[in-house]
This record gives C-alpha cells, structure tokens and sequence, in this order.
C-alpha cells in the first residue's frame, strides 16, 4: 500500500478566511527525529557562551534588517496589524540582545564554591556548583504571538542562551511566518559558524506529539490552550523518562476595584478597563476576563464609562476562524446563565469579525455554587464578565473559588494605596490576590509584559505547569539543571569552577559574592 500524502499546511488569511499559499507540509515522525538529531548533534556547538552570545545579537541584527518583510508576512497571516506588530518585532528582537547580555555577564550558571574545611563537623568536602543546559528544548509557538511567543521568541531565545539547540513546532495560524523567522535564525548561525541544526522547525498537530516524546528531546516550553497544553504535558510526563514542561495553559486574570477606587476614579477606570479588554482584540494572555466592581453609585458610574467605551470600539479579526467561532460559542453559553446580563453584547460584528463587549452578574452568585462556573474560565477575545459586590465578603468568596491566574489586579483608592485607610483593606487584598498570580498589578493595568530581570511571566496552575517565568532573563533557568563537583582535581574541573575564574564569571566563594 502507498505511503499517504503529507498533508499541506496553508497560510490563512484571517481577514478573509482564504487560503494565501502552502508554505510547507506536516512533518512525518521520521522529519521530527531527523531535526531532533541534528539539534542534538549541535550541542556541543553551543557550549561557548561568546558564539551563544553571537548568535542571539546576529539574529536580532537580520531580523531587523528583514522588518518589513517580517511585519508583511505577520500581518497576512495573523491581521493584528502592522503598528501592533512592529511593536512586538522590536521587543522581539530586545529580549534577543538582552539575553545575549545575559550570557556575556553568566551571572545565569549561579556558580558557587565552597572551600574544603576539614575543621566543620562534619568536614566538608571541597563542592563547586554550577548549571549546564538539559539539551534540546521543544519549543510550541503560541497563536496570538507571532514573534515574540513564537519561532524567535522568549522560548527560542532563553532556550539558546541557556545553550540548548530547540526545535520548534509552527503554530498553524503564522506558517509562512515562522518559516521566514526560522530562515533567518539559520542564516544567523551560519554567520556565527554555527550548525544550522540548531534551530530546527517541524508543523503539523502529530509532529508536536511526536517531538514531545522524542528520546532525545529534554525540555518543552508551550503557550496556548489549556486542552492542547494539558495534553502535551502528560505526554511529556508519561515518557519512560519524563521531562521538564514549562507551559503556560490560561488565565483569567481577575480585577478587584474599591468602593474607594470606584468613588475616586469610576470614568478612569471603566475607559482604561475598556482597552485593556479590547487591546488586540482581546487576545492578550494577560486580558482582564473577570472584574470585582461594588454595586452602588460609583461601581454604576463604572458600568457607565465601560459601556461607552467598549460601544466605541470598532469590531476586530480574530487570529482564525476557529478562534472566532469558539470566541461566539463562549459568548453566547455564558450570557445564556442566569442572572446574567450584556449591558453591550459582544458577537459577530461581521463575516469575519467580531464585536467586544461585557456581561454583568450580582457577584454572590459566582461564590454560591457550581452554576456559574463556566465565568471563571478564560474566553479568548474581547469580553470580560464584571461581577457586582455588595462587601468585601462577596469579594473574598469569589477571590477563593478562583484557579492560578498570570495577573490580578487592584484599584485602589488612594487611602488604600498610601496605607492611610484605617482597614487595611489595600493591604488584605494584596496579600490575597497574591495567593493567586505570579503578578499583581495596582492601579494599573495587566496587558502588556515588560521584558526585564524583575518580570514575572506565570502563576499557580492552569496559568502554568511550571514556578518559572516564560519573560525576562530569569526564564533561562527553565533550560538548565545544577550540578555539583566534589574533591574534584583542578585540572579536570569545567573552567567556570576553577579556583582561578578565567572566564572573569560572577560567583560566590564560601558564602561570600565575589566580583567577576
């Protein structure tokens, strides 16, 4: 019997839901384990830190330099639009540069001595302690993210600084691309006399299991679903040797605003709800879905300035049209529970788009029972559920019936912010909120994520599998593992442990951090 077809993969106009070409075809399992091998036999390539340093910068340099065709293909593909886009090319390539900074300084491999003393009881023996990459990373691009989530993304960026080589499997929604994003990495490790093994790209659902469990493969990072996100994860788990999965699932991203807040700031703080809601159509990770408002004047004159600015909103394109169909189906099983109202009813704004909008629900029935649990879930796109309270016992029993989340958020009037409310209550809620999110924002808003060394990017689970952050330099330690040499010979020891430090490397030495 002939061997099937590959099956093609399409780039997809969103705007349209027409095919624009074929980039490419699913990847067999036999194409998986041939990236997979090179990435593999690339490692050794990507033990010196100047040429991963290189690497990272050179790739930032042709990315850069190929901007608008970048831009153009992102566009086509995703229609988040060229100004949103050339925004996230040029955080893309920042965190490129920055993690290059980051391994030139390789304060990252957390070196630490501690000196022989036979005079301890118990002796101590002499122990050098550093981290070395788990090998090749799996990277899955995320949809709503072409660039900096997807093939030279955060993942892709971390995972090679930590020195792991990574194979990434396409999202479906950006193909073409991902292609143009992987050529010009490969073309960036040719430059730096790198193996162009060192990134390798596959598409295709079955390809995404199949490098999943690839004996070779030790480390996955995914952003996306919590169904397809989950599914992988138990795959990575149940492999006769399971692996490190750092994903990132979903989040609902909850908002408490004050009765203080409301009564300072209502007009403000419906507007900026409005386009924290809106920003991309809604499809922000970090989007706010569920809003604690009091009930009240204030908490009505926020209802108010939320309406007239999400009524002002023009309708948008989703990423696909599946997307759009479940982001419909969401809306529409959610406004049909009871109690539930749509003071503007989010929908179809047209044939291929999709109108923002908000449903409202006395609070108490969130904290009641079961019925509405299905509001505590993530609806991807433009809408919010914003659940009216009557005290700060109805906002507690809805902060404690809520899963892990990427962000939550406080408004807080500005006895509460300074500390001056003789409650407490600006001091009670961060300590609550802080139970679940890995970042809490006050009198802010949670969309858009700095990429810093102080960012935390992931939350208690289903915001993600992992305590790590998918954002800013720490999200290298997802690629490395400690090891500790003891009463090792000096001439056998990796040149980061020895007593000389001739790599110039930050470290501390008995206890005490020594200067590089």
């Amino acid at each position: 019997m002939a061997a099937a077809a590959a099956a093609p993969v399409w780039s997809v106009d969103p705007r349209t839901g027409k095919r624009r070409e074929q980039v490419a075809v699913e990847a067999t399992a036999a194409e998986v384990d041939t990236a997979v091998r090179a990435a593999h036999a690339a490692r050794p390539a990507l033990a010196d830190r100047t040429v991963r340093a290189a690497l990272l910068r050179r790739a930032a340099d042709l990315l850069d330099a190929a901007g608008e065709r970048v831009i153009e293909a992102a566009d086509a593909e995703t229609a988040l639009g060229p100004g949103r886009l050339t925004g996230e090319l040029a955080r893309t390539t920042y965190q490129l540069r920055a993690f290059a900074d980051s391994v030139d300084e390789g304060a990252f491999l957390d070196v630490l001595i501690d000196h022989a003393d036979p005079a301890l009881a118990p002796p101590r023996p002499d122990l050098r302690r550093y981290k070395i990459p788990l090998g090749t990373v799996a990277v899955y691009a995320a949809s709503n993210f072409p660039l900096a989530f997807s093939v030279p993304g955060g993942d892709t960026a971390s995972a090679l600084a930590a020195g792991c080589p990574v194979v990434v499997k396409a999202h479906p929604d950006h193909p073409a691309t991902s292609e143009l994003c992987a050529a010009l990495l490969r073309r960036a490790a040719a430059d730096v006399g790198l193996p162009d093994g060192v990134i390798g790209l596959v598409h295709g659902f079955r390809a995404g299991l199949d490098l999943v469990r690839h004996p070779l493969v030790g480390a996955a990072g995914f952003t996306g679903s919590v169904r397809g996100g989950r599914a992988l994860h138990d795959a990575a788990a149940a492999r006769p040797h399971p692996i490190p999965f750092h994903g990132e699932l979903g989040s609902l991203n909850p908002v408490v605003v004050t009765e203080s807040a409301a009564a300072e700031r209502a007009e403000e703080i419906g507007a900026g709800l409005a386009g924290a809601i809106t920003l991309g159509t809604g499809q922000f990770c970090v989007k706010p879905g569920l809003v604690l408002a009091p009930e009240g004047e204030a908490g009505d004159r926020l209802l108010t300035a939320l309406t007239a600015a999400v009524s002002d909103t023009e309708a948008g394109v989703l990423l696909d049209h599946r997307m759009r169909d479940a982001f419909l189906d969401g809306v529409r099983t959610r406004a049909a529970l009871p109690g539930v109202h749509a003071p503007v009813t989010p929908g179809a704004g047209g044939e291929h788009t999709v109108s923002a909008g908000f449903l409202t629900l006395p609070a108490a029935a969130l904290a009641e029972d079961s019925t509405h649990d299905l509001l505590l879930e993530e609806c991807f796109g433009p809408v919010t559920v914003l659940a009216r309270y009557t005290d700060e016992a109805e906002i507690a029993a809805v902060l404690a019936r809520l899963p892990g989340n990427l962000t939550a958020t406080l408004q807080l009037g500005a006895d509460e912010s300074a500390g001056r409310d003789g409650a407490g209550r600006g001091g009670r809620l961060l300590a609550d909120v802080t139970e679940l999110a890995g970042r809490v924002v006050v009198n802010g808003w949670p969309t858009g994520v700095a990429v810093a060394p102080a960012q935390h990017h992931g939350g208690p689970y289903p915001a993600t599998t992992s305590t790590a952050t998918s954002v800013g330099t720490a999200a290298v330690e997802r690629w490395l593992r400690p090891v500790a040499y003891q009463d090792t010979p000096p001439a056998l020891l990796p040149p980061e442990l020895r007593e000389d430090n001739p790599l110039g490397l930050p470290r501390r030495v008995d206890g005490r951090a020594e200067p590089a």
